[in-house]
Parts: structure tokens; sequence; C-alpha cells
């Protein structure tokens, strides 16, 4: 029986199927009430425990409207959790504990509502509803985050390089970050003059209160630097140390030579926000084992993070860090955003935790990284990674492994990978890919691994490649739904390889193939505005500003998509256009924002 894991897309009567006698087992009821999760600036996440339901056709619908709006809108129905992904085992096979865990007989449905507006009240309706019986609706309502805002009438405390001493007047300055941190009470602004800091760890041992935050900013007159010195030599090492803080900001600071930038596991609604990062492993870390206390709220943005990674990939990036990445977060309900990220392995990652949910990463600049754009690896369920540009990276985004998912990548630009779009290693459960561009010199997408990837979702994406088949999948995939993807550049006699069988051509895909019923094929010709075409070498380095995947107006791809309520409602023509762009819609920026004048 075909297992529906995204009701919307998986349309009925693809296969014909006996339905046999029900039985109370079938009907879907609730295991109590649905759950409104972490709220980010564009994205809130829910999810629903569900009793019964063994023949898995159960559905819950979404829909939502700001709260004063009279009309409802559709959102993507909640995504029908893999039963085996939580609890969930590593990579070793080991069991891991996780917070939510699926009572026996139960299934869960997660999801997400994106591309809301920040600082605004929605409602949000979700229906149960089961051909079986069984029928519940709730209603939610909830507020989606602000960017944090200093308060302007926060005391100012003034602070110089030094070893002690000073009130923190400005005529009477603190004399070094200790001697400011010992005075330090929540609602503080410490403004750091023009000089160097530090010089080894600086350990946080004062935190902010909620509203009450601690900040230490740089004054403007020049740079405020934080310096690791010799704390570079070991992993554990940072020039800035915060485990266990909470409200504790760092605006406009020059961070340097550690091996990690900013650490601090285990905490809680740090504003880590326009600093630069340079000679670094890490940039940014936080990873909690604690299940008490799995950290979030974070806010990474505007960031300039700049690592010792060379691209293309020479050898000597592993004596330097294996695992070098710009940001590292576990946890829930964390925004990392506008970042300018370059020369580290992976840009931008999750990872196993005791939580990884209800994280968004979005608007980001990626270049240089001789592993991951992004690495979703250990996420479990509405973590969203949209918007971004990643170029010259090996792979685009990894999913290697996600726990069951819904993980979502959309709308990200991808120019000149060497490897793979997107990673499905490790069988993962649950990535939910729409409406990416991705370029690179050879095949347009391939993935080659030995493990199954389950209930993936792709829809609405284009591929650009060279030469070779234009769709390559290794694995024996299960429950996987690929459709409305649009390839260029293909060649060759074999156009998809689909759980070891091969289809020579698009004609015998759509007709024959069991995904990819609406898949196009695409020249790569008046493919782009701006003329672009795919790299013809490998290892090639590109200028991210200058890459422009704007669609042609006379394209193909345009119109050729699949409707997705919530991810592209307000498509301009019959249907949506393939790729990250819309045609006619907003140009998105990508990196650090203008300074807000004030």
């Amino acid at each position: 029986m075909i297992r529906s894991i995204f009701a919307s897309i998986l349309h009925a009567g693809t296969a014909l199927t006996l339905v046999p006698a029900l039985t109370a087992a079938d009907a879907a009821t609730p295991h109590g009430e649905p759950v409104l999760e972490a709220a980010t600036l564009r994205s809130v996440g829910f999810h629903w425990l569900v009793d019964g339901d063994a023949n898995a056709n159960a559905r819950v619908d979404l829909q939502l409207r700001a709260v004063g709006e009279h009309a409802w809108r559709q959102g993507a129905p909640l995504f029908r959790n893999e039963r085996r992904a939580t609890p969930y085992r590593d990579q070793g096979g080991q069991p891991r504990t996780s917070q939510l865990a699926i009572p026996p007989g139960g299934e869960l449905f997660a999801g997400s509502a994106v591309q809301l507006l920040p600082g605004t009240a929605y409602e949000f309706k979700l229906t149960l509803s089961d051909p079986d019986g069984g029928h519940a609706e709730h209603l939610l309502t909830g507020r989606t985050a602000v960017e944090p805002q200093a308060d302007p009438a926060a005391p100012l405390r003034h602070v110089v390089p030094g070893d002690g001493g000073g009130s923190g007047t400005s005529a009477d300055p603190f004399k070094g970050v200790q001697a400011a941190q010992a005075a330090a009470r929540p609602g503080d602004r410490f403004l750091l003059h023009a000089g160097s800091y530090a010089h080894g760890t600086w350990d946080i041992t004062r935190s902010g209160e909620p509203g009450k935050p601690i900040i230490w900013s740089a004054a403007g007159d020049g740079e405020a630097v934080i310096d690791g010195g010799r704390a570079a030599d070991h992993l554990d090492g940072a020039a800035i140390k915060a485990d266990g803080a909470h409200d504790v900001w760092f605006e406009h600071l020059a961070i340097r030579n550690a091996f990690n930038g900013i650490r601090a596991h285990g905490a809680d609604r740090l504003v880590i926000r326009r600093c630069h990062l340079t000679a670094f492993i890490c940039g940014v870390v936080g990873v909690s084992a604690d299940a008490q206390h799995p950290q979030s709220g974070w806010f990474v943005t505007d960031n300039l993070m700049e690592g010792v990674q060379t691209w293309p990939k020479t050898g000597a990036e592993y004596a330097v860090g294996l695992e070098s990445r710009a940001v590292w977060l576990t946890g829930s309900g964390h925004v990392v955003a506008w970042n300018r990220i370059h020369h580290v392995k992976d840009g931008i990652d999750t990872g196993d935790g005791v939580r990884c949910d209800n994280i968004d990463i979005h608007g980001n600049d990626v270049s240089e990284c001789f592993d991951d754009g992004s690495e979703l690896d250990g996420s479990e369920r509405n973590v969203r990674c949209f918007e971004n540009r990643y170029t010259d990276v090996l792979v685009g985004v990894s999913f290697q492994p996600v726990y069951g998912g819904p993980v979502y990548a959309f709308r990200n630009a991808i120019y000149n990978i060497r490897g793979e779009p997107f990673k499905l290693h490790n069988a993962p459960t649950g990535a939910v890919v729409f409406h990416n561009t991705a370029v690179r010199c050879g095949a347009p997408s391939w993935v080659s691994t030995e493990d199954s990837p389950v209930d993936c979702v792709l829809r609405n994406n284009l591929f650009v490649g060279t030469e070779g088949r234009a769709a390559n999948y290794d694995p024996p995939m299960i429950r996987c739904d690929f459709d409305y993807d649009g390839f260029a550049g293909a060649s060759g006699e074999v156009f998809l390889k689909w759980c070891g069988e091969k289809y020579a051509t698009i004609a015998e895909v759509r007709a024959t193939a069991p995904v990819y019923r609406h898949a196009i094929a695409l020249p790569t010709v008046g493919l782009f505005a701006s003329g672009l075409a795919a790299p013809t070498a490998d290892g090639l380095i590109f200028d991210a500003a200058t890459i422009d995947l704007r669609l042609h107006a006379g394209s193909a791809a345009i119109d050729a998509g699949q409707p997705l309520p919530g991810f592209n409602d307000g498509f301009a023509g019959k249907g949506p256009d393939l790729g990250a762009f819309e045609m006619g819609a907003k140009v998105l920026e990508y990196g650090i924002r203008p300074e807000p004048v004030r």
C-alpha cells in the first residue's frame, strides 16, 4: 500500500491497491492536543501525536491567518514522521533518546508554517481526518519572533583594555573585560572601546535575564578585538567561552585566534550580531548534551566569518581542523541568518544532540566550503534551510542523516558544487526539498550511497549540469516521492536511474517510472536571464556576487512546477516556476544587511 507522507503531494490513484477490512486500529484519534513549537522570525512549527491509523491514511491539514484577518489560507499539511526515526539511532546503530517519543501504535505528524511575517500574531487551524473514522480540529494562536533590540534606556558602561580598575563611566572606564564583568548586572550595556582584549579565553560568568540582557558591544571608535591567543591549540579552546550562559549579547566585536571563536554549550537566548570572526576552526558553537537543558533562542545574524580552509580542497585542510564550521548548533528556536561565511569546511551545521528542531537558516551567503554549504545532520523536525546562496562548495545541503522530519531545504541558490546537490546519506528520513536551483559541472543531480533514504520528497527543483545522467540515484529508495523537477545539461543513454532501474529518456521516465511523471528536460541555452552557464571544469572559483540564477523570460521552467500550499503561494503564471526564483518576484539579498540608521 502507498503510505501517504505528505498528503497534498502524494496523489490518490498513484497505484491500485486492495483495501483490507477496517479495524479499530485503522481509525486515527488524537493522543493529546497539537503542540505549537518554538517560533522563529519567519516560521512556526507544530507536532501532533495520533493513536491508531494502522493503515496510514490519516492526514492533518493546516490553515492559517494573521489575527484580525477573515479568510483562512491553506498551509502545507503536516508530514507523517517515520515511526522508526523517533527514538532514533546514531550512525553506529546505537539507540539515542529523543525528547519526543511516539507512543506504541501511534503516529507523529509534524510540519511548519513558513514564509511568515516577523512579530505577527497568527491563528492556526489543525484538522485531523481519517477515511476510516476519527476527526478532530484544534485552533492554536502564536506569534512569530522579532529581532532582539537593545533597550535605548539601558545603562551604558565603558570599557578599555587593561588589567583591572575603573568605574565604567566615560571618564573612568573599566580596565579590561574582567573588571567590567565583575560589575555586570542584567540590563547593562558595555561599550568596548578600540583595542585588544582577553589574550586568552574570556569566560562569561555573568548572565542577564529575559528582557534584560547583558550586552557586550564595540563602542564604534575602532576595532574592539577579543583575541584568543593560544586558545587555538586545542578542541575546547575558545576566545569567548559562555557555557551555560543566558541572555548575553555580543555585537560588533572582532573575534580571532582560537579554535572556537565563541563556545557556548547549553546556553540560552544568546545574540551574536555584526561580529567579525577570523582565524578560527569553528566560529560559533553551541551543542547541548543535557536532556533537561537542550538550549534555545539564539540569534546569529549579520556576522562576517572568515575561516582558514582552502577552496578547492588540497588536503592541507585536515591539518588545521577536519570539522571546521562557521556555525554549529543544536537545540530549538534558533535563527542563523544574513551571515557572510567563507573558507570553512561546513558553512552552517546542526548536529546530534538531545534535541535539534525548529531552527531557521536563511539569507546567508556561503562560499568556499570544501564540504557542505549547510549540514542539517542530526535534525529531527521543523529545521528549515531556505533562501541561502551557496557558491563553490562540495555539497549544497546535507541530510546525513535527519531523523523523521520534516527537515526542509527550499529556495536555495547553489552554484559550482563538486559533489551532490543534496546529500541523502546514512538513511535519512523526512528530507523535504522544494524550489532549489543547483548548478554544477557534471551530472545535474545524483545521490551515491548504499543506505536507503526514507520518506524524502523533492518538488520543483532545477538541476543543471554539463554531462551525464540527469538524475542518478544509486541507493534503494523507500517511499521517496520525487517529481516536478527540471533537468538541464544531461547527456548519454540514461536519463534516470532509480532503485536499480534505468530509464533512457525523459519520455520513458514520464510514462513508466515510479517517480518524475511530471519532470521536464530543459535546454541550457536561454535558461537564465543572465546568460550564466554551468562551470566548465571542476574546482573553479567564482565571485558569489556575480551569480544570477533567475530564469530567462522564455524558459520552459516557467510555470512548470506544482502548487505547494504555503511554499509557493501567489505564483505569477499558470503554475509556479521551477527553481529558487519565481519570475517577477522580489530579488533576494544575501549576507550582511546594511546597518540600520538609528
